[in-house]
């Protein structure tokens, strides 16, 4: 996986995370909102699914490899949910607002379920990634990262995006959007992920 690869993604965060995970190896990214490619529905019931979805989509219409992926929040006490259905949660009724996605709306929905459960409720939690390539022939490859922690309110921190500032990892006192960017990279579902990518698709290869 060398040259140009499409981001399936229209989230520009999104895009500057992963390609600076994908720098080293000499990939040149560009998103599929700077292709002007459309956003596939999402149909799936599982982050695998949703990604290839994406992956395949942006692979087929760009005619290059196309990586997606797929992320989520879970919580435990809510068994599991927003889970695959995370970025859902944030897309405005008609009733809120003018139309897009409100994430500290959607951080609150899961703190008013929690809340609702009691003073004592578990809150623990875990983002998951899944990254899936797809090339145009229909080659496809899957990679899966977790990375744990504490559903925390009220949210801190304007350092990252989506549900960062109400996620403490396991180990750390900071939410996701506290942390250095670059410490973050290192430590997230995402970055778990793409260790795995990197030892699939590259091995040690790396342009320093």
């Amino acid at each position: 996986m060398t040259g140009k690869l499409v981001i399936a993604t229209h989230n520009a965060g999104k895009l500057k995370e992963i390609s600076a995970l994908l720098a080293p190896y000499g990939v040149d990214c560009v998103s599929a909102g700077e292709l002007g490619l459309p956003e596939p529905e999402e149909t799936g019931t599982t982050f695998v699914e949703n990604a290839l979805l994406k992956a395949h989509a942006a692979a087929r219409a760009a005619n290059l490899p196309a990586l997606a992926d797929d992320s989520g929040l879970s919580v435990a006490a809510l068994g599991g949910r927003p889970g695959v259905y995370t970025a859902d949660w944030a897309e405005r009724q008609p009733f809120e607002g003018p139309p897009g996605r409100d994430w500290f709306m959607a951080m609150g929905k899961v703190e008013g379920l929690l809340c609702g459960l009691g003073r004592q409720v578990d809150r623990s939690c875990w983002f998951s990634c899944v990254l899936a390539i797809a090339w145009p022939d229909g080659t496809e490859a899957v990679y899966e990262g977790r990375v744990d922690g504490t559903f925390h309110w009220p949210p801190r921190g304007d350092r990252g995006f989506g549900y960062d500032p109400v996620f403490v990892p396991h180990g750390r006192t900071e939410t996701f959007a506290e942390i250095d960017p670059v410490e973050k990279q290192a430590i997230s579902h995402r970055a778990d992920a793409f260790a795995k990518l990197v030892a699939g698709q590259f091995g040690d290869a790396r342009n320093d």
